[in-house]
Parts: structure tokens; C-alpha cells; sequence
């Protein structure tokens, strides 16, 4: 029976250990979950979402310059009138006049329609100039989502490299806890001196306040973590490189860049839409031609007498030539020429700062690469002399300083290696962005990409309506 129930207890016993493992397993984080996560849920994307809405209605709104315009005019109210009028000569040759009054409620009504025919191009730039305006939020759209991405993957990585290295800490301080405790029995034994006693406290001591550090510095990255992803991080899983992603040479990266990086996008959107500027100023000078009508329907309107109607239709054409304007028109021209000009200086601009980053980033990841590969070498060979000094120190080879300092040199070198670790794998994200091609699609996340088309094509021909949609 006993046997019995201590079989039960060790049964038991696994299946809280499983247990525990799938409840791990299920918290677990991955980068790709973090990166989803953000691009559903981070306001700032939702932020630049919203904004694009708000200038896709640009588009309807310019196209409105040419759509008919109607309305309809109801006044009226009660009013008194008096006549006076000539009626003759008296006898002694003097003016007489005639006097009526009369009171009425008059109404009229009015039902005008305008359809304009030429605009000088006015409508057609500015619709033009809209869907360059909303090609290049969506430019800005991209971008936003990007650099999101980014900060959401630097973010995993420096708490996923702060736990890293407090573990080290942390076992760092626990070695030396045990070669204090070492020094001190030798010393107690007559082996080594205080100082080599002193030495250790010293190591311990530096150790302990190294660990403080390293976890307020995790804190400050789960804060960051939190702030841009939106959830504390629990178990964060390894990441896997992207180098498969990047291309070939830094020249060919800098080449695909400079064609797809939403920011050059944007700019040139940007001088397209400055150019549509130029053409809208120039309408002013050009003639405007329209075609309309209007109904007119008075009751008791004739001098208030009451029961009196009056009806008239109207067909008119309205052709308006623009002579001079008070100057105002040619100043516009003239800024909307300059406001181009500085459109497409700002191109040269952004390329130079894609360009600029392209390197940077791929610098940063063939650096942190290289690190990587000698950051290994060093803690194998780190680990080999931490070994013999161990054993040099036990026959009086060594001193506990050299231990020290041998047990300080291989954690530096786990240390470099995790924050190389880190590095490439930012280095790597950081060179997609610059490209234009940390996205959605290209890290394959698990999350339904944003359609920004599916807004513009709901309102863009509306004629009607005051309600909204959020596009998603």
C-alpha cells in the first residue's frame, strides 16, 4: 500500500510537471507574436490609419467642383404697404394725390440650379492634387508601420538580451559567493592572506552592484516593451536571423531602397501634388463658364395685395473672364512654383538620408556579425584559461586575483557575445526598414495586413451621406 501511494505521488508529480510546461509553453512569447500584436493594436498605427481616412476625403471633395449645385429659398412674413400716387389737378391747380394701403403675408420661393461647365482645370488638378495627397499618406502609412515594427523588434531584443545578461549577473554573483567562501577556508587554513580575502569581498561586492544594475536596466526595457507592444513580456523565445532576407550587397540594398522605401515614395507623391498646385493657381487667370436656371413662385407679393401669384423661370449661362483681380492671383502662382521647387529639393533630401541609413544599418549588422563570430572564440578560450588558473590556483600557482580577474574576462566575453547576439539581429531588422521592406508580407507575420484602398474606394464617388466607416 505504501508502494501504492508513493507511485500515485511520483504520477501526480509529472503531471504538474507537464502541466506547468504546456502553461508555459501556452505564455510564451515569440517575436512574431510581438510584432503582430503592435501592428494590430499600436495607436500610432492606428493614429496614421485614422489620418489617411481624413485625407482620402480629399478626393470626393475636389471632385465636388464640377458636380451640379441646387438649393432652394423660402422667405416671407407680413408686411404693410402704403401708395401714394397722382390723381389729378384741383380746382385750384393744385396736385392731388391718391392714398391705399394694403396689408399681406408675402412668401416667395426660389429654386436655383448651377452646373459649371469649365473651370479653367481647377477641378481637375485639385483631384488630381488630392489622390497625390492621398497616395503619399499612404506612403506615411507604410512608414509609420515600419518604424513601429522596428521599435517593436528592438524592444523583444533589449528585454530578450537585459534577461540574458542578468542571468549572467546574477550567476556571476553566485560564483563568486562560492570563491569568497573558498578564499575564506583557505585562509581559515593558513593557505592564502587576507588580502586574497579582501580581494574576493571586492569582486563580490562590484558583482552585486553590477546585478542591481543590469535589472534596473531590464526594468526600463520591459517599460519600453509595454509602451510600444502593448502587453508585459512573459517568456521570450529565441529570434531567428533574417539575413535571408536582406540583399546580397550593400550597393543592391542602397539600389531597391531608393525604388520602394515609402519615404521616397511619399516625396515624390509630394512633388506631384505640388505640381497640381501649380495648375490650380494658374485657373484663376483663366475664364470660368456655367449653366443653370431658376424657378421663382411669389404669393401675395404684389404690393401685399392679398391673393396675388406671381410665377417666373429663368435659363441662364454665366461666362466669367477674369481681367484683373487686385494681384493676388499671380502671387499664388508664384508660391505654388516655389512650394514645387521645394518639393523636389526635400527628394534629393530624403534619398541622401535613405541612402545614409541603408549603410548604417547594414554596418551595424555586418559588425555586430563579425562580433559574433570572434565573441565565441573568446569565451571558448575564456573558459579554457578560467580552468587553469582554477587548477594553477589550487597548487599555489595562481593567485585569487588572477582567479578574479579570469572569472571577470569570461563573463565581458558572454556579455559582448549576448549584445552582439543583439546587434545582428537589430542590424539585420534595422537594414529591411531603411530598404522598405519591413512588412507585414515580408516577415510573413500572422496578422491580416491593413487594406488602405478599401476606404478610399468606399467614399470616393459618394454624392451623399454624413456617416463614417473606420475602413478595416
Amino acid at each position: 500500500m505504501p508502494r501504492m501511494k508513493f507511485v500515485m505521488f511520483i504520477f501526480a508529480l509529472l503531471i504538474t510537471f507537464f502541466l506547468n510546461d504546456v502553461f508555459n509553453e501556452a505564455k510564451a512569447q515569440s517575436i512574431g507574436d510581438a510584432l503582430s500584436k503592435a501592428y494590430s493594436e499600436n495607436p500610432e498605427i492606428d493614429e496614421q490609419r485614422a489620418k489617411l481616412r481624413v485625407r482620402d476625403e480629399e478626393v470626393p471633395k475636389a471632385m465636388s467642383g464640377m458636380r451640379p449645385k441646387a438649393s432652394i429659398n423660402i422667405y416671407g412674413g407680413p408686411q404693410r404697404t402704403t401708395i401714394k400716387a397722382p390723381a389729378g389737378i384741383d380746382q385750384f391747380n393744385s396736385r392731388v394725390y391718391q392714398s391705399d394701403q394694403y396689408s399681406g403675408y408675402p412668401t416667395n420661393g426660389t429654386f436655383k440650379f448651377d452646373q459649371p461647365i469649365f473651370d479653367g482645370g481647377k477641378t481637375r488638378n485639385a483631384v488630381r492634387q488630392a489622390e497625390s495627397g492621398v497616395f503619399a499618406a499612404r506612403g506615411e502609412l507604410q512608414a509609420v508601420e515600419q518604424e513601429t515594427l522596428l521599435r517593436s523588434a528592438t524592444a523583444y531584443m533589449d528585454v530578450f538580451r537585459d534577461t540574458a545578461i542578468l542571468r549572467l549577473k546574477k550567476n556571476n554573483v553566485q560564483v563568486l559567493q562560492h570563491q569568497l567562501k573558498v578564499t575564506q577556508d583557505r585562509y581559515d587554513f593558513g593557505e592564502v592572506s587576507m588580502t586574497d580575502v579582501a580581494q574576493a569581498q571586492a569582486a563580490l561586492a562590484k558583482a552585486q552592484s553590477e546585478h542591481a544594475v543590469a535589472s534596473g536596466t531590464l526594468q526600463k526595457s520591459i517599460a519600453a516593451y509595454q509602451r510600444v507592444i502593448g502587453v508585459q513580456p512573459t517568456r521570450l523565445t529565441p529570434v531567428r536571423s533574417l539575413e535571408n532576407l536582406l540583399p546580397r550587397t550593400r550597393e543592391e540594398a542602397i539600389e531597391i531602397a531608393l525604388a520602394e522605401n515609402p519615404y521616397i515614395r511619399t516625396s515624390l507623391h509630394s512633388v506631384d501634388a505640388a505640381d497640381a498646385g501649380v495648375k490650380i493657381a494658374e485657373a484663376a487667370l483663366m475664364p470660368t463658364a456655367s449653366v443653370g436656371g431658376q424657378v421663382i413662385q411669389s404669393l401675395d407679393s404684389y404690393f401685399g395685395y392679398p391673393h396675388t401669384r406671381q410665377f417666373g423661370a429663368q435659363a441662364l449661362a454665366t461666362l466669367n473672364i477674369p481681367l484683373y483681380q487686385g494681384g493676388g492671383e499671380y502671387t499664388a502662382i508664384r508660391q505654388s512654383k516655389e512650394q514645387l521647387g521645394q518639393a523636389k529639393i526635400h527628394v534629393d533630401s530624403v534619398r541622401n538620408e535613405i541612402r545614409a541609413k541603408v549603410i548604417e544599418g547594414y554596418a551595424q549588422f555586418l559588425s555586430a556579425k563579425s562580433s559574433v563570430e570572434f565573441g565565441e572564440k573568446a569565451i571558448k578560450a575564456a573558459e579554457l584559461a578560467l580552468r587553469g588558473v582554477r587548477d594553477e590556483s589550487a597548487f599555489g600557482q595562481r593567485t585569487t586575483q588572477d582567479v578574479l580577474i579570469a572569472q571577470q574576462t569570461l563573463l565581458e566575453a558572454r556579455v559582448n557575445l549576448v549584445s552582439a547576439q543583439h546587434d545582428r539581429i537589430l542590424g539585420a531588422y534595422t537594414a529591411l526598414a531603411a530598404i522598405g521592406r519591413l512588412s507585414v508580407k515580408d516577415l510573413q507575420l500572422d496578422v491580416l495586413p491593413y487594406d488602405p484602398n478599401r476606404h478610399y474606394e468606399q467614399i470616393k464617388d459618394n454624392w451623399f451621406g454624413v456617416s463614417t466607416t473606420d475602413g478595416k
